[in-house]
Parts: structure tokens; C-alpha cells; sequence
């Protein structure tokens, strides 16, 4: 899932996880462990909305508009005074329309893999929800994707492509269908971090030099 590896390995990431830790009051440690296995479900959730027409020509449609990236231009901004509400209920919208009635499930499953409380894990998929979607917003444009079957293809390139996406969706699906304690995060969070597995501190130590 280099798409996703790149990211959170890239100066934005970085800027993406203090920040985020900053607005929570978390550790970077946890935070990006955190990050590293909500992202990956989140545009797996994505991947499976864009599956249908509508839902494809709706990510399509908020990606080309509200969505485009430009949330990415100024994080330092974004984080400097503390995350405005506007984003934040932004964020709250997009879970509820990409994870539905599983996001408490999500949200649970997280937090018992981090041992962060739920409530705090819900702050986190908030902040983070909109600038996912702002980063596949810009890579919508540098991808030339116009349509709603391109969609499709891009997420799956942002998730590894081939055999290591279809095998990674068919993870995230088996977790957002189940009712399970979240330990398939585990296998996720692996994945998109091109085999580290799962893990408080030791699933972006290698982001912080640790």
C-alpha cells in the first residue's frame, strides 16, 4: 500500500500526526499508531462506497469540489489554533457517510487495539477524515481521474494494487461486515505499512527515528 506508506512516511504525515496529537493531547507514538490502521479502513470503506455508481460519482463529485486538496496546503494553519468546527464536523460527516452504523465498531475496535478511549479515537477520525480526502482530492487531479470508474482504480493504486489491494479490501470488508473485537486491525495496519505489524510505538518508530 505504498500510496498510503508514502503518506504517512512524508513530511505531511509527520505534520498530520503532531498535529492531530496536538489537538488530542496524545503521545505522536500513539496517535500515529492510531492513524496507521484508521487510514487504511477508512479508504477501504471509501473503495467499497465507490463499488456502486452512485457511490462512485458522489466521492467523485465531493472530491471535485469541497474536497480538492487545498485543505493540504496549509496544515500548519489548519492545526495552528486548534482544529476549527467547521472541519471537524466535516470529518463527521464524511465517517457517517463512508462507515455509516459501523463507525462506533471502528471506533471501539481502535480503541482497544490502542488503548486510547473511544472518544478520543472519534477526535482522531474527524481530523483525519478530511484530509484523506483531501489527499486523494490532489491525487485525483495529478492521476488526471475524471470519471467515477477511475475512482475506483485510483484507490486501489493508493492501496498497494494487485493482489496486495484485493487482499487488503477484502481484510477491511471482513471487518466493517463483522462485529468483531478489531484484532483483524492488526493485519491491516501491516499491510499498509508494507509488513510492520501492528503495535504501539513500533508501527511509525521508523517515522520519528526510533
Amino acid at each position: 500500500m505504498s500510496g498510503l506508506l508514502d503518506l504517512m512516511n512524508s513530511p505531511m504525515g509527520k505534520q498530520l500526526i503532531q498535529g492531530v496529537a496536538g489537538q488530542t493531547g496524545q503521545s505522536t507514538d500513539q496517535t500515529g499508531s492510531v492513524l496507521s490502521m484508521a487510514l487504511p479502513v477508512l479508504m477501504g470503506a471509501m473503495k467499497k462506497n465507490a463499488a456502486t455508481p452512485e457511490g462512485a460519482q458522489g466521492l467523485m463529485n465531493a472530491l471535485s469540489n469541497k474536497h480538492d486538496g487545498s485543505i493540504l496546503d496549509n496544515l500548519g494553519g489548519l492545526f495552528g489554533g486548534g482544529v476549527d468546527s467547521s472541519v471537524m464536523d466535516d470529518g463527521a460527516g464524511i465517517l457517517g457517510h463512508v462507515l455509516g452504523n459501523r463507525q462506533p465498531q471502528v471506533e471501539n475496535a481502535l480503541s482497544s487495539k490502542s488503548g486510547m478511549d473511544a472518544g478520543t479515537i472519534g477526535t482522531i477520525l474527524k481530523v483525519a477524515a478530511p484530509i484523506l480526502m483531501g489527499y486523494l482530492g490532489k491525487q485525483t487531479r495529478q492521476n488526471n481521474v475524471n470519471d467515477s470508474n477511475g475512482i475506483g482504480d485510483l484507490l486501489g493504486g493508493l492501496m498497494g494494487g494487485g493482489q496486495t489491494a484485493q487482499k487488503q479490501q477484502s481484510l477491511i470488508e471482513t471487518f466493517l461486515d463483522s462485529d468483531g473485537d478489531g484484532s483483524i486491525l492488526d493485519d491491516v495496519a501491516s499491510m499498509a505499512l508494507g509488513g510492520k505489524k501492528g503495535g504501539l510505538g513500533g508501527l511509525l518508530g521508523g517515522l520519528f527515528g526510533k
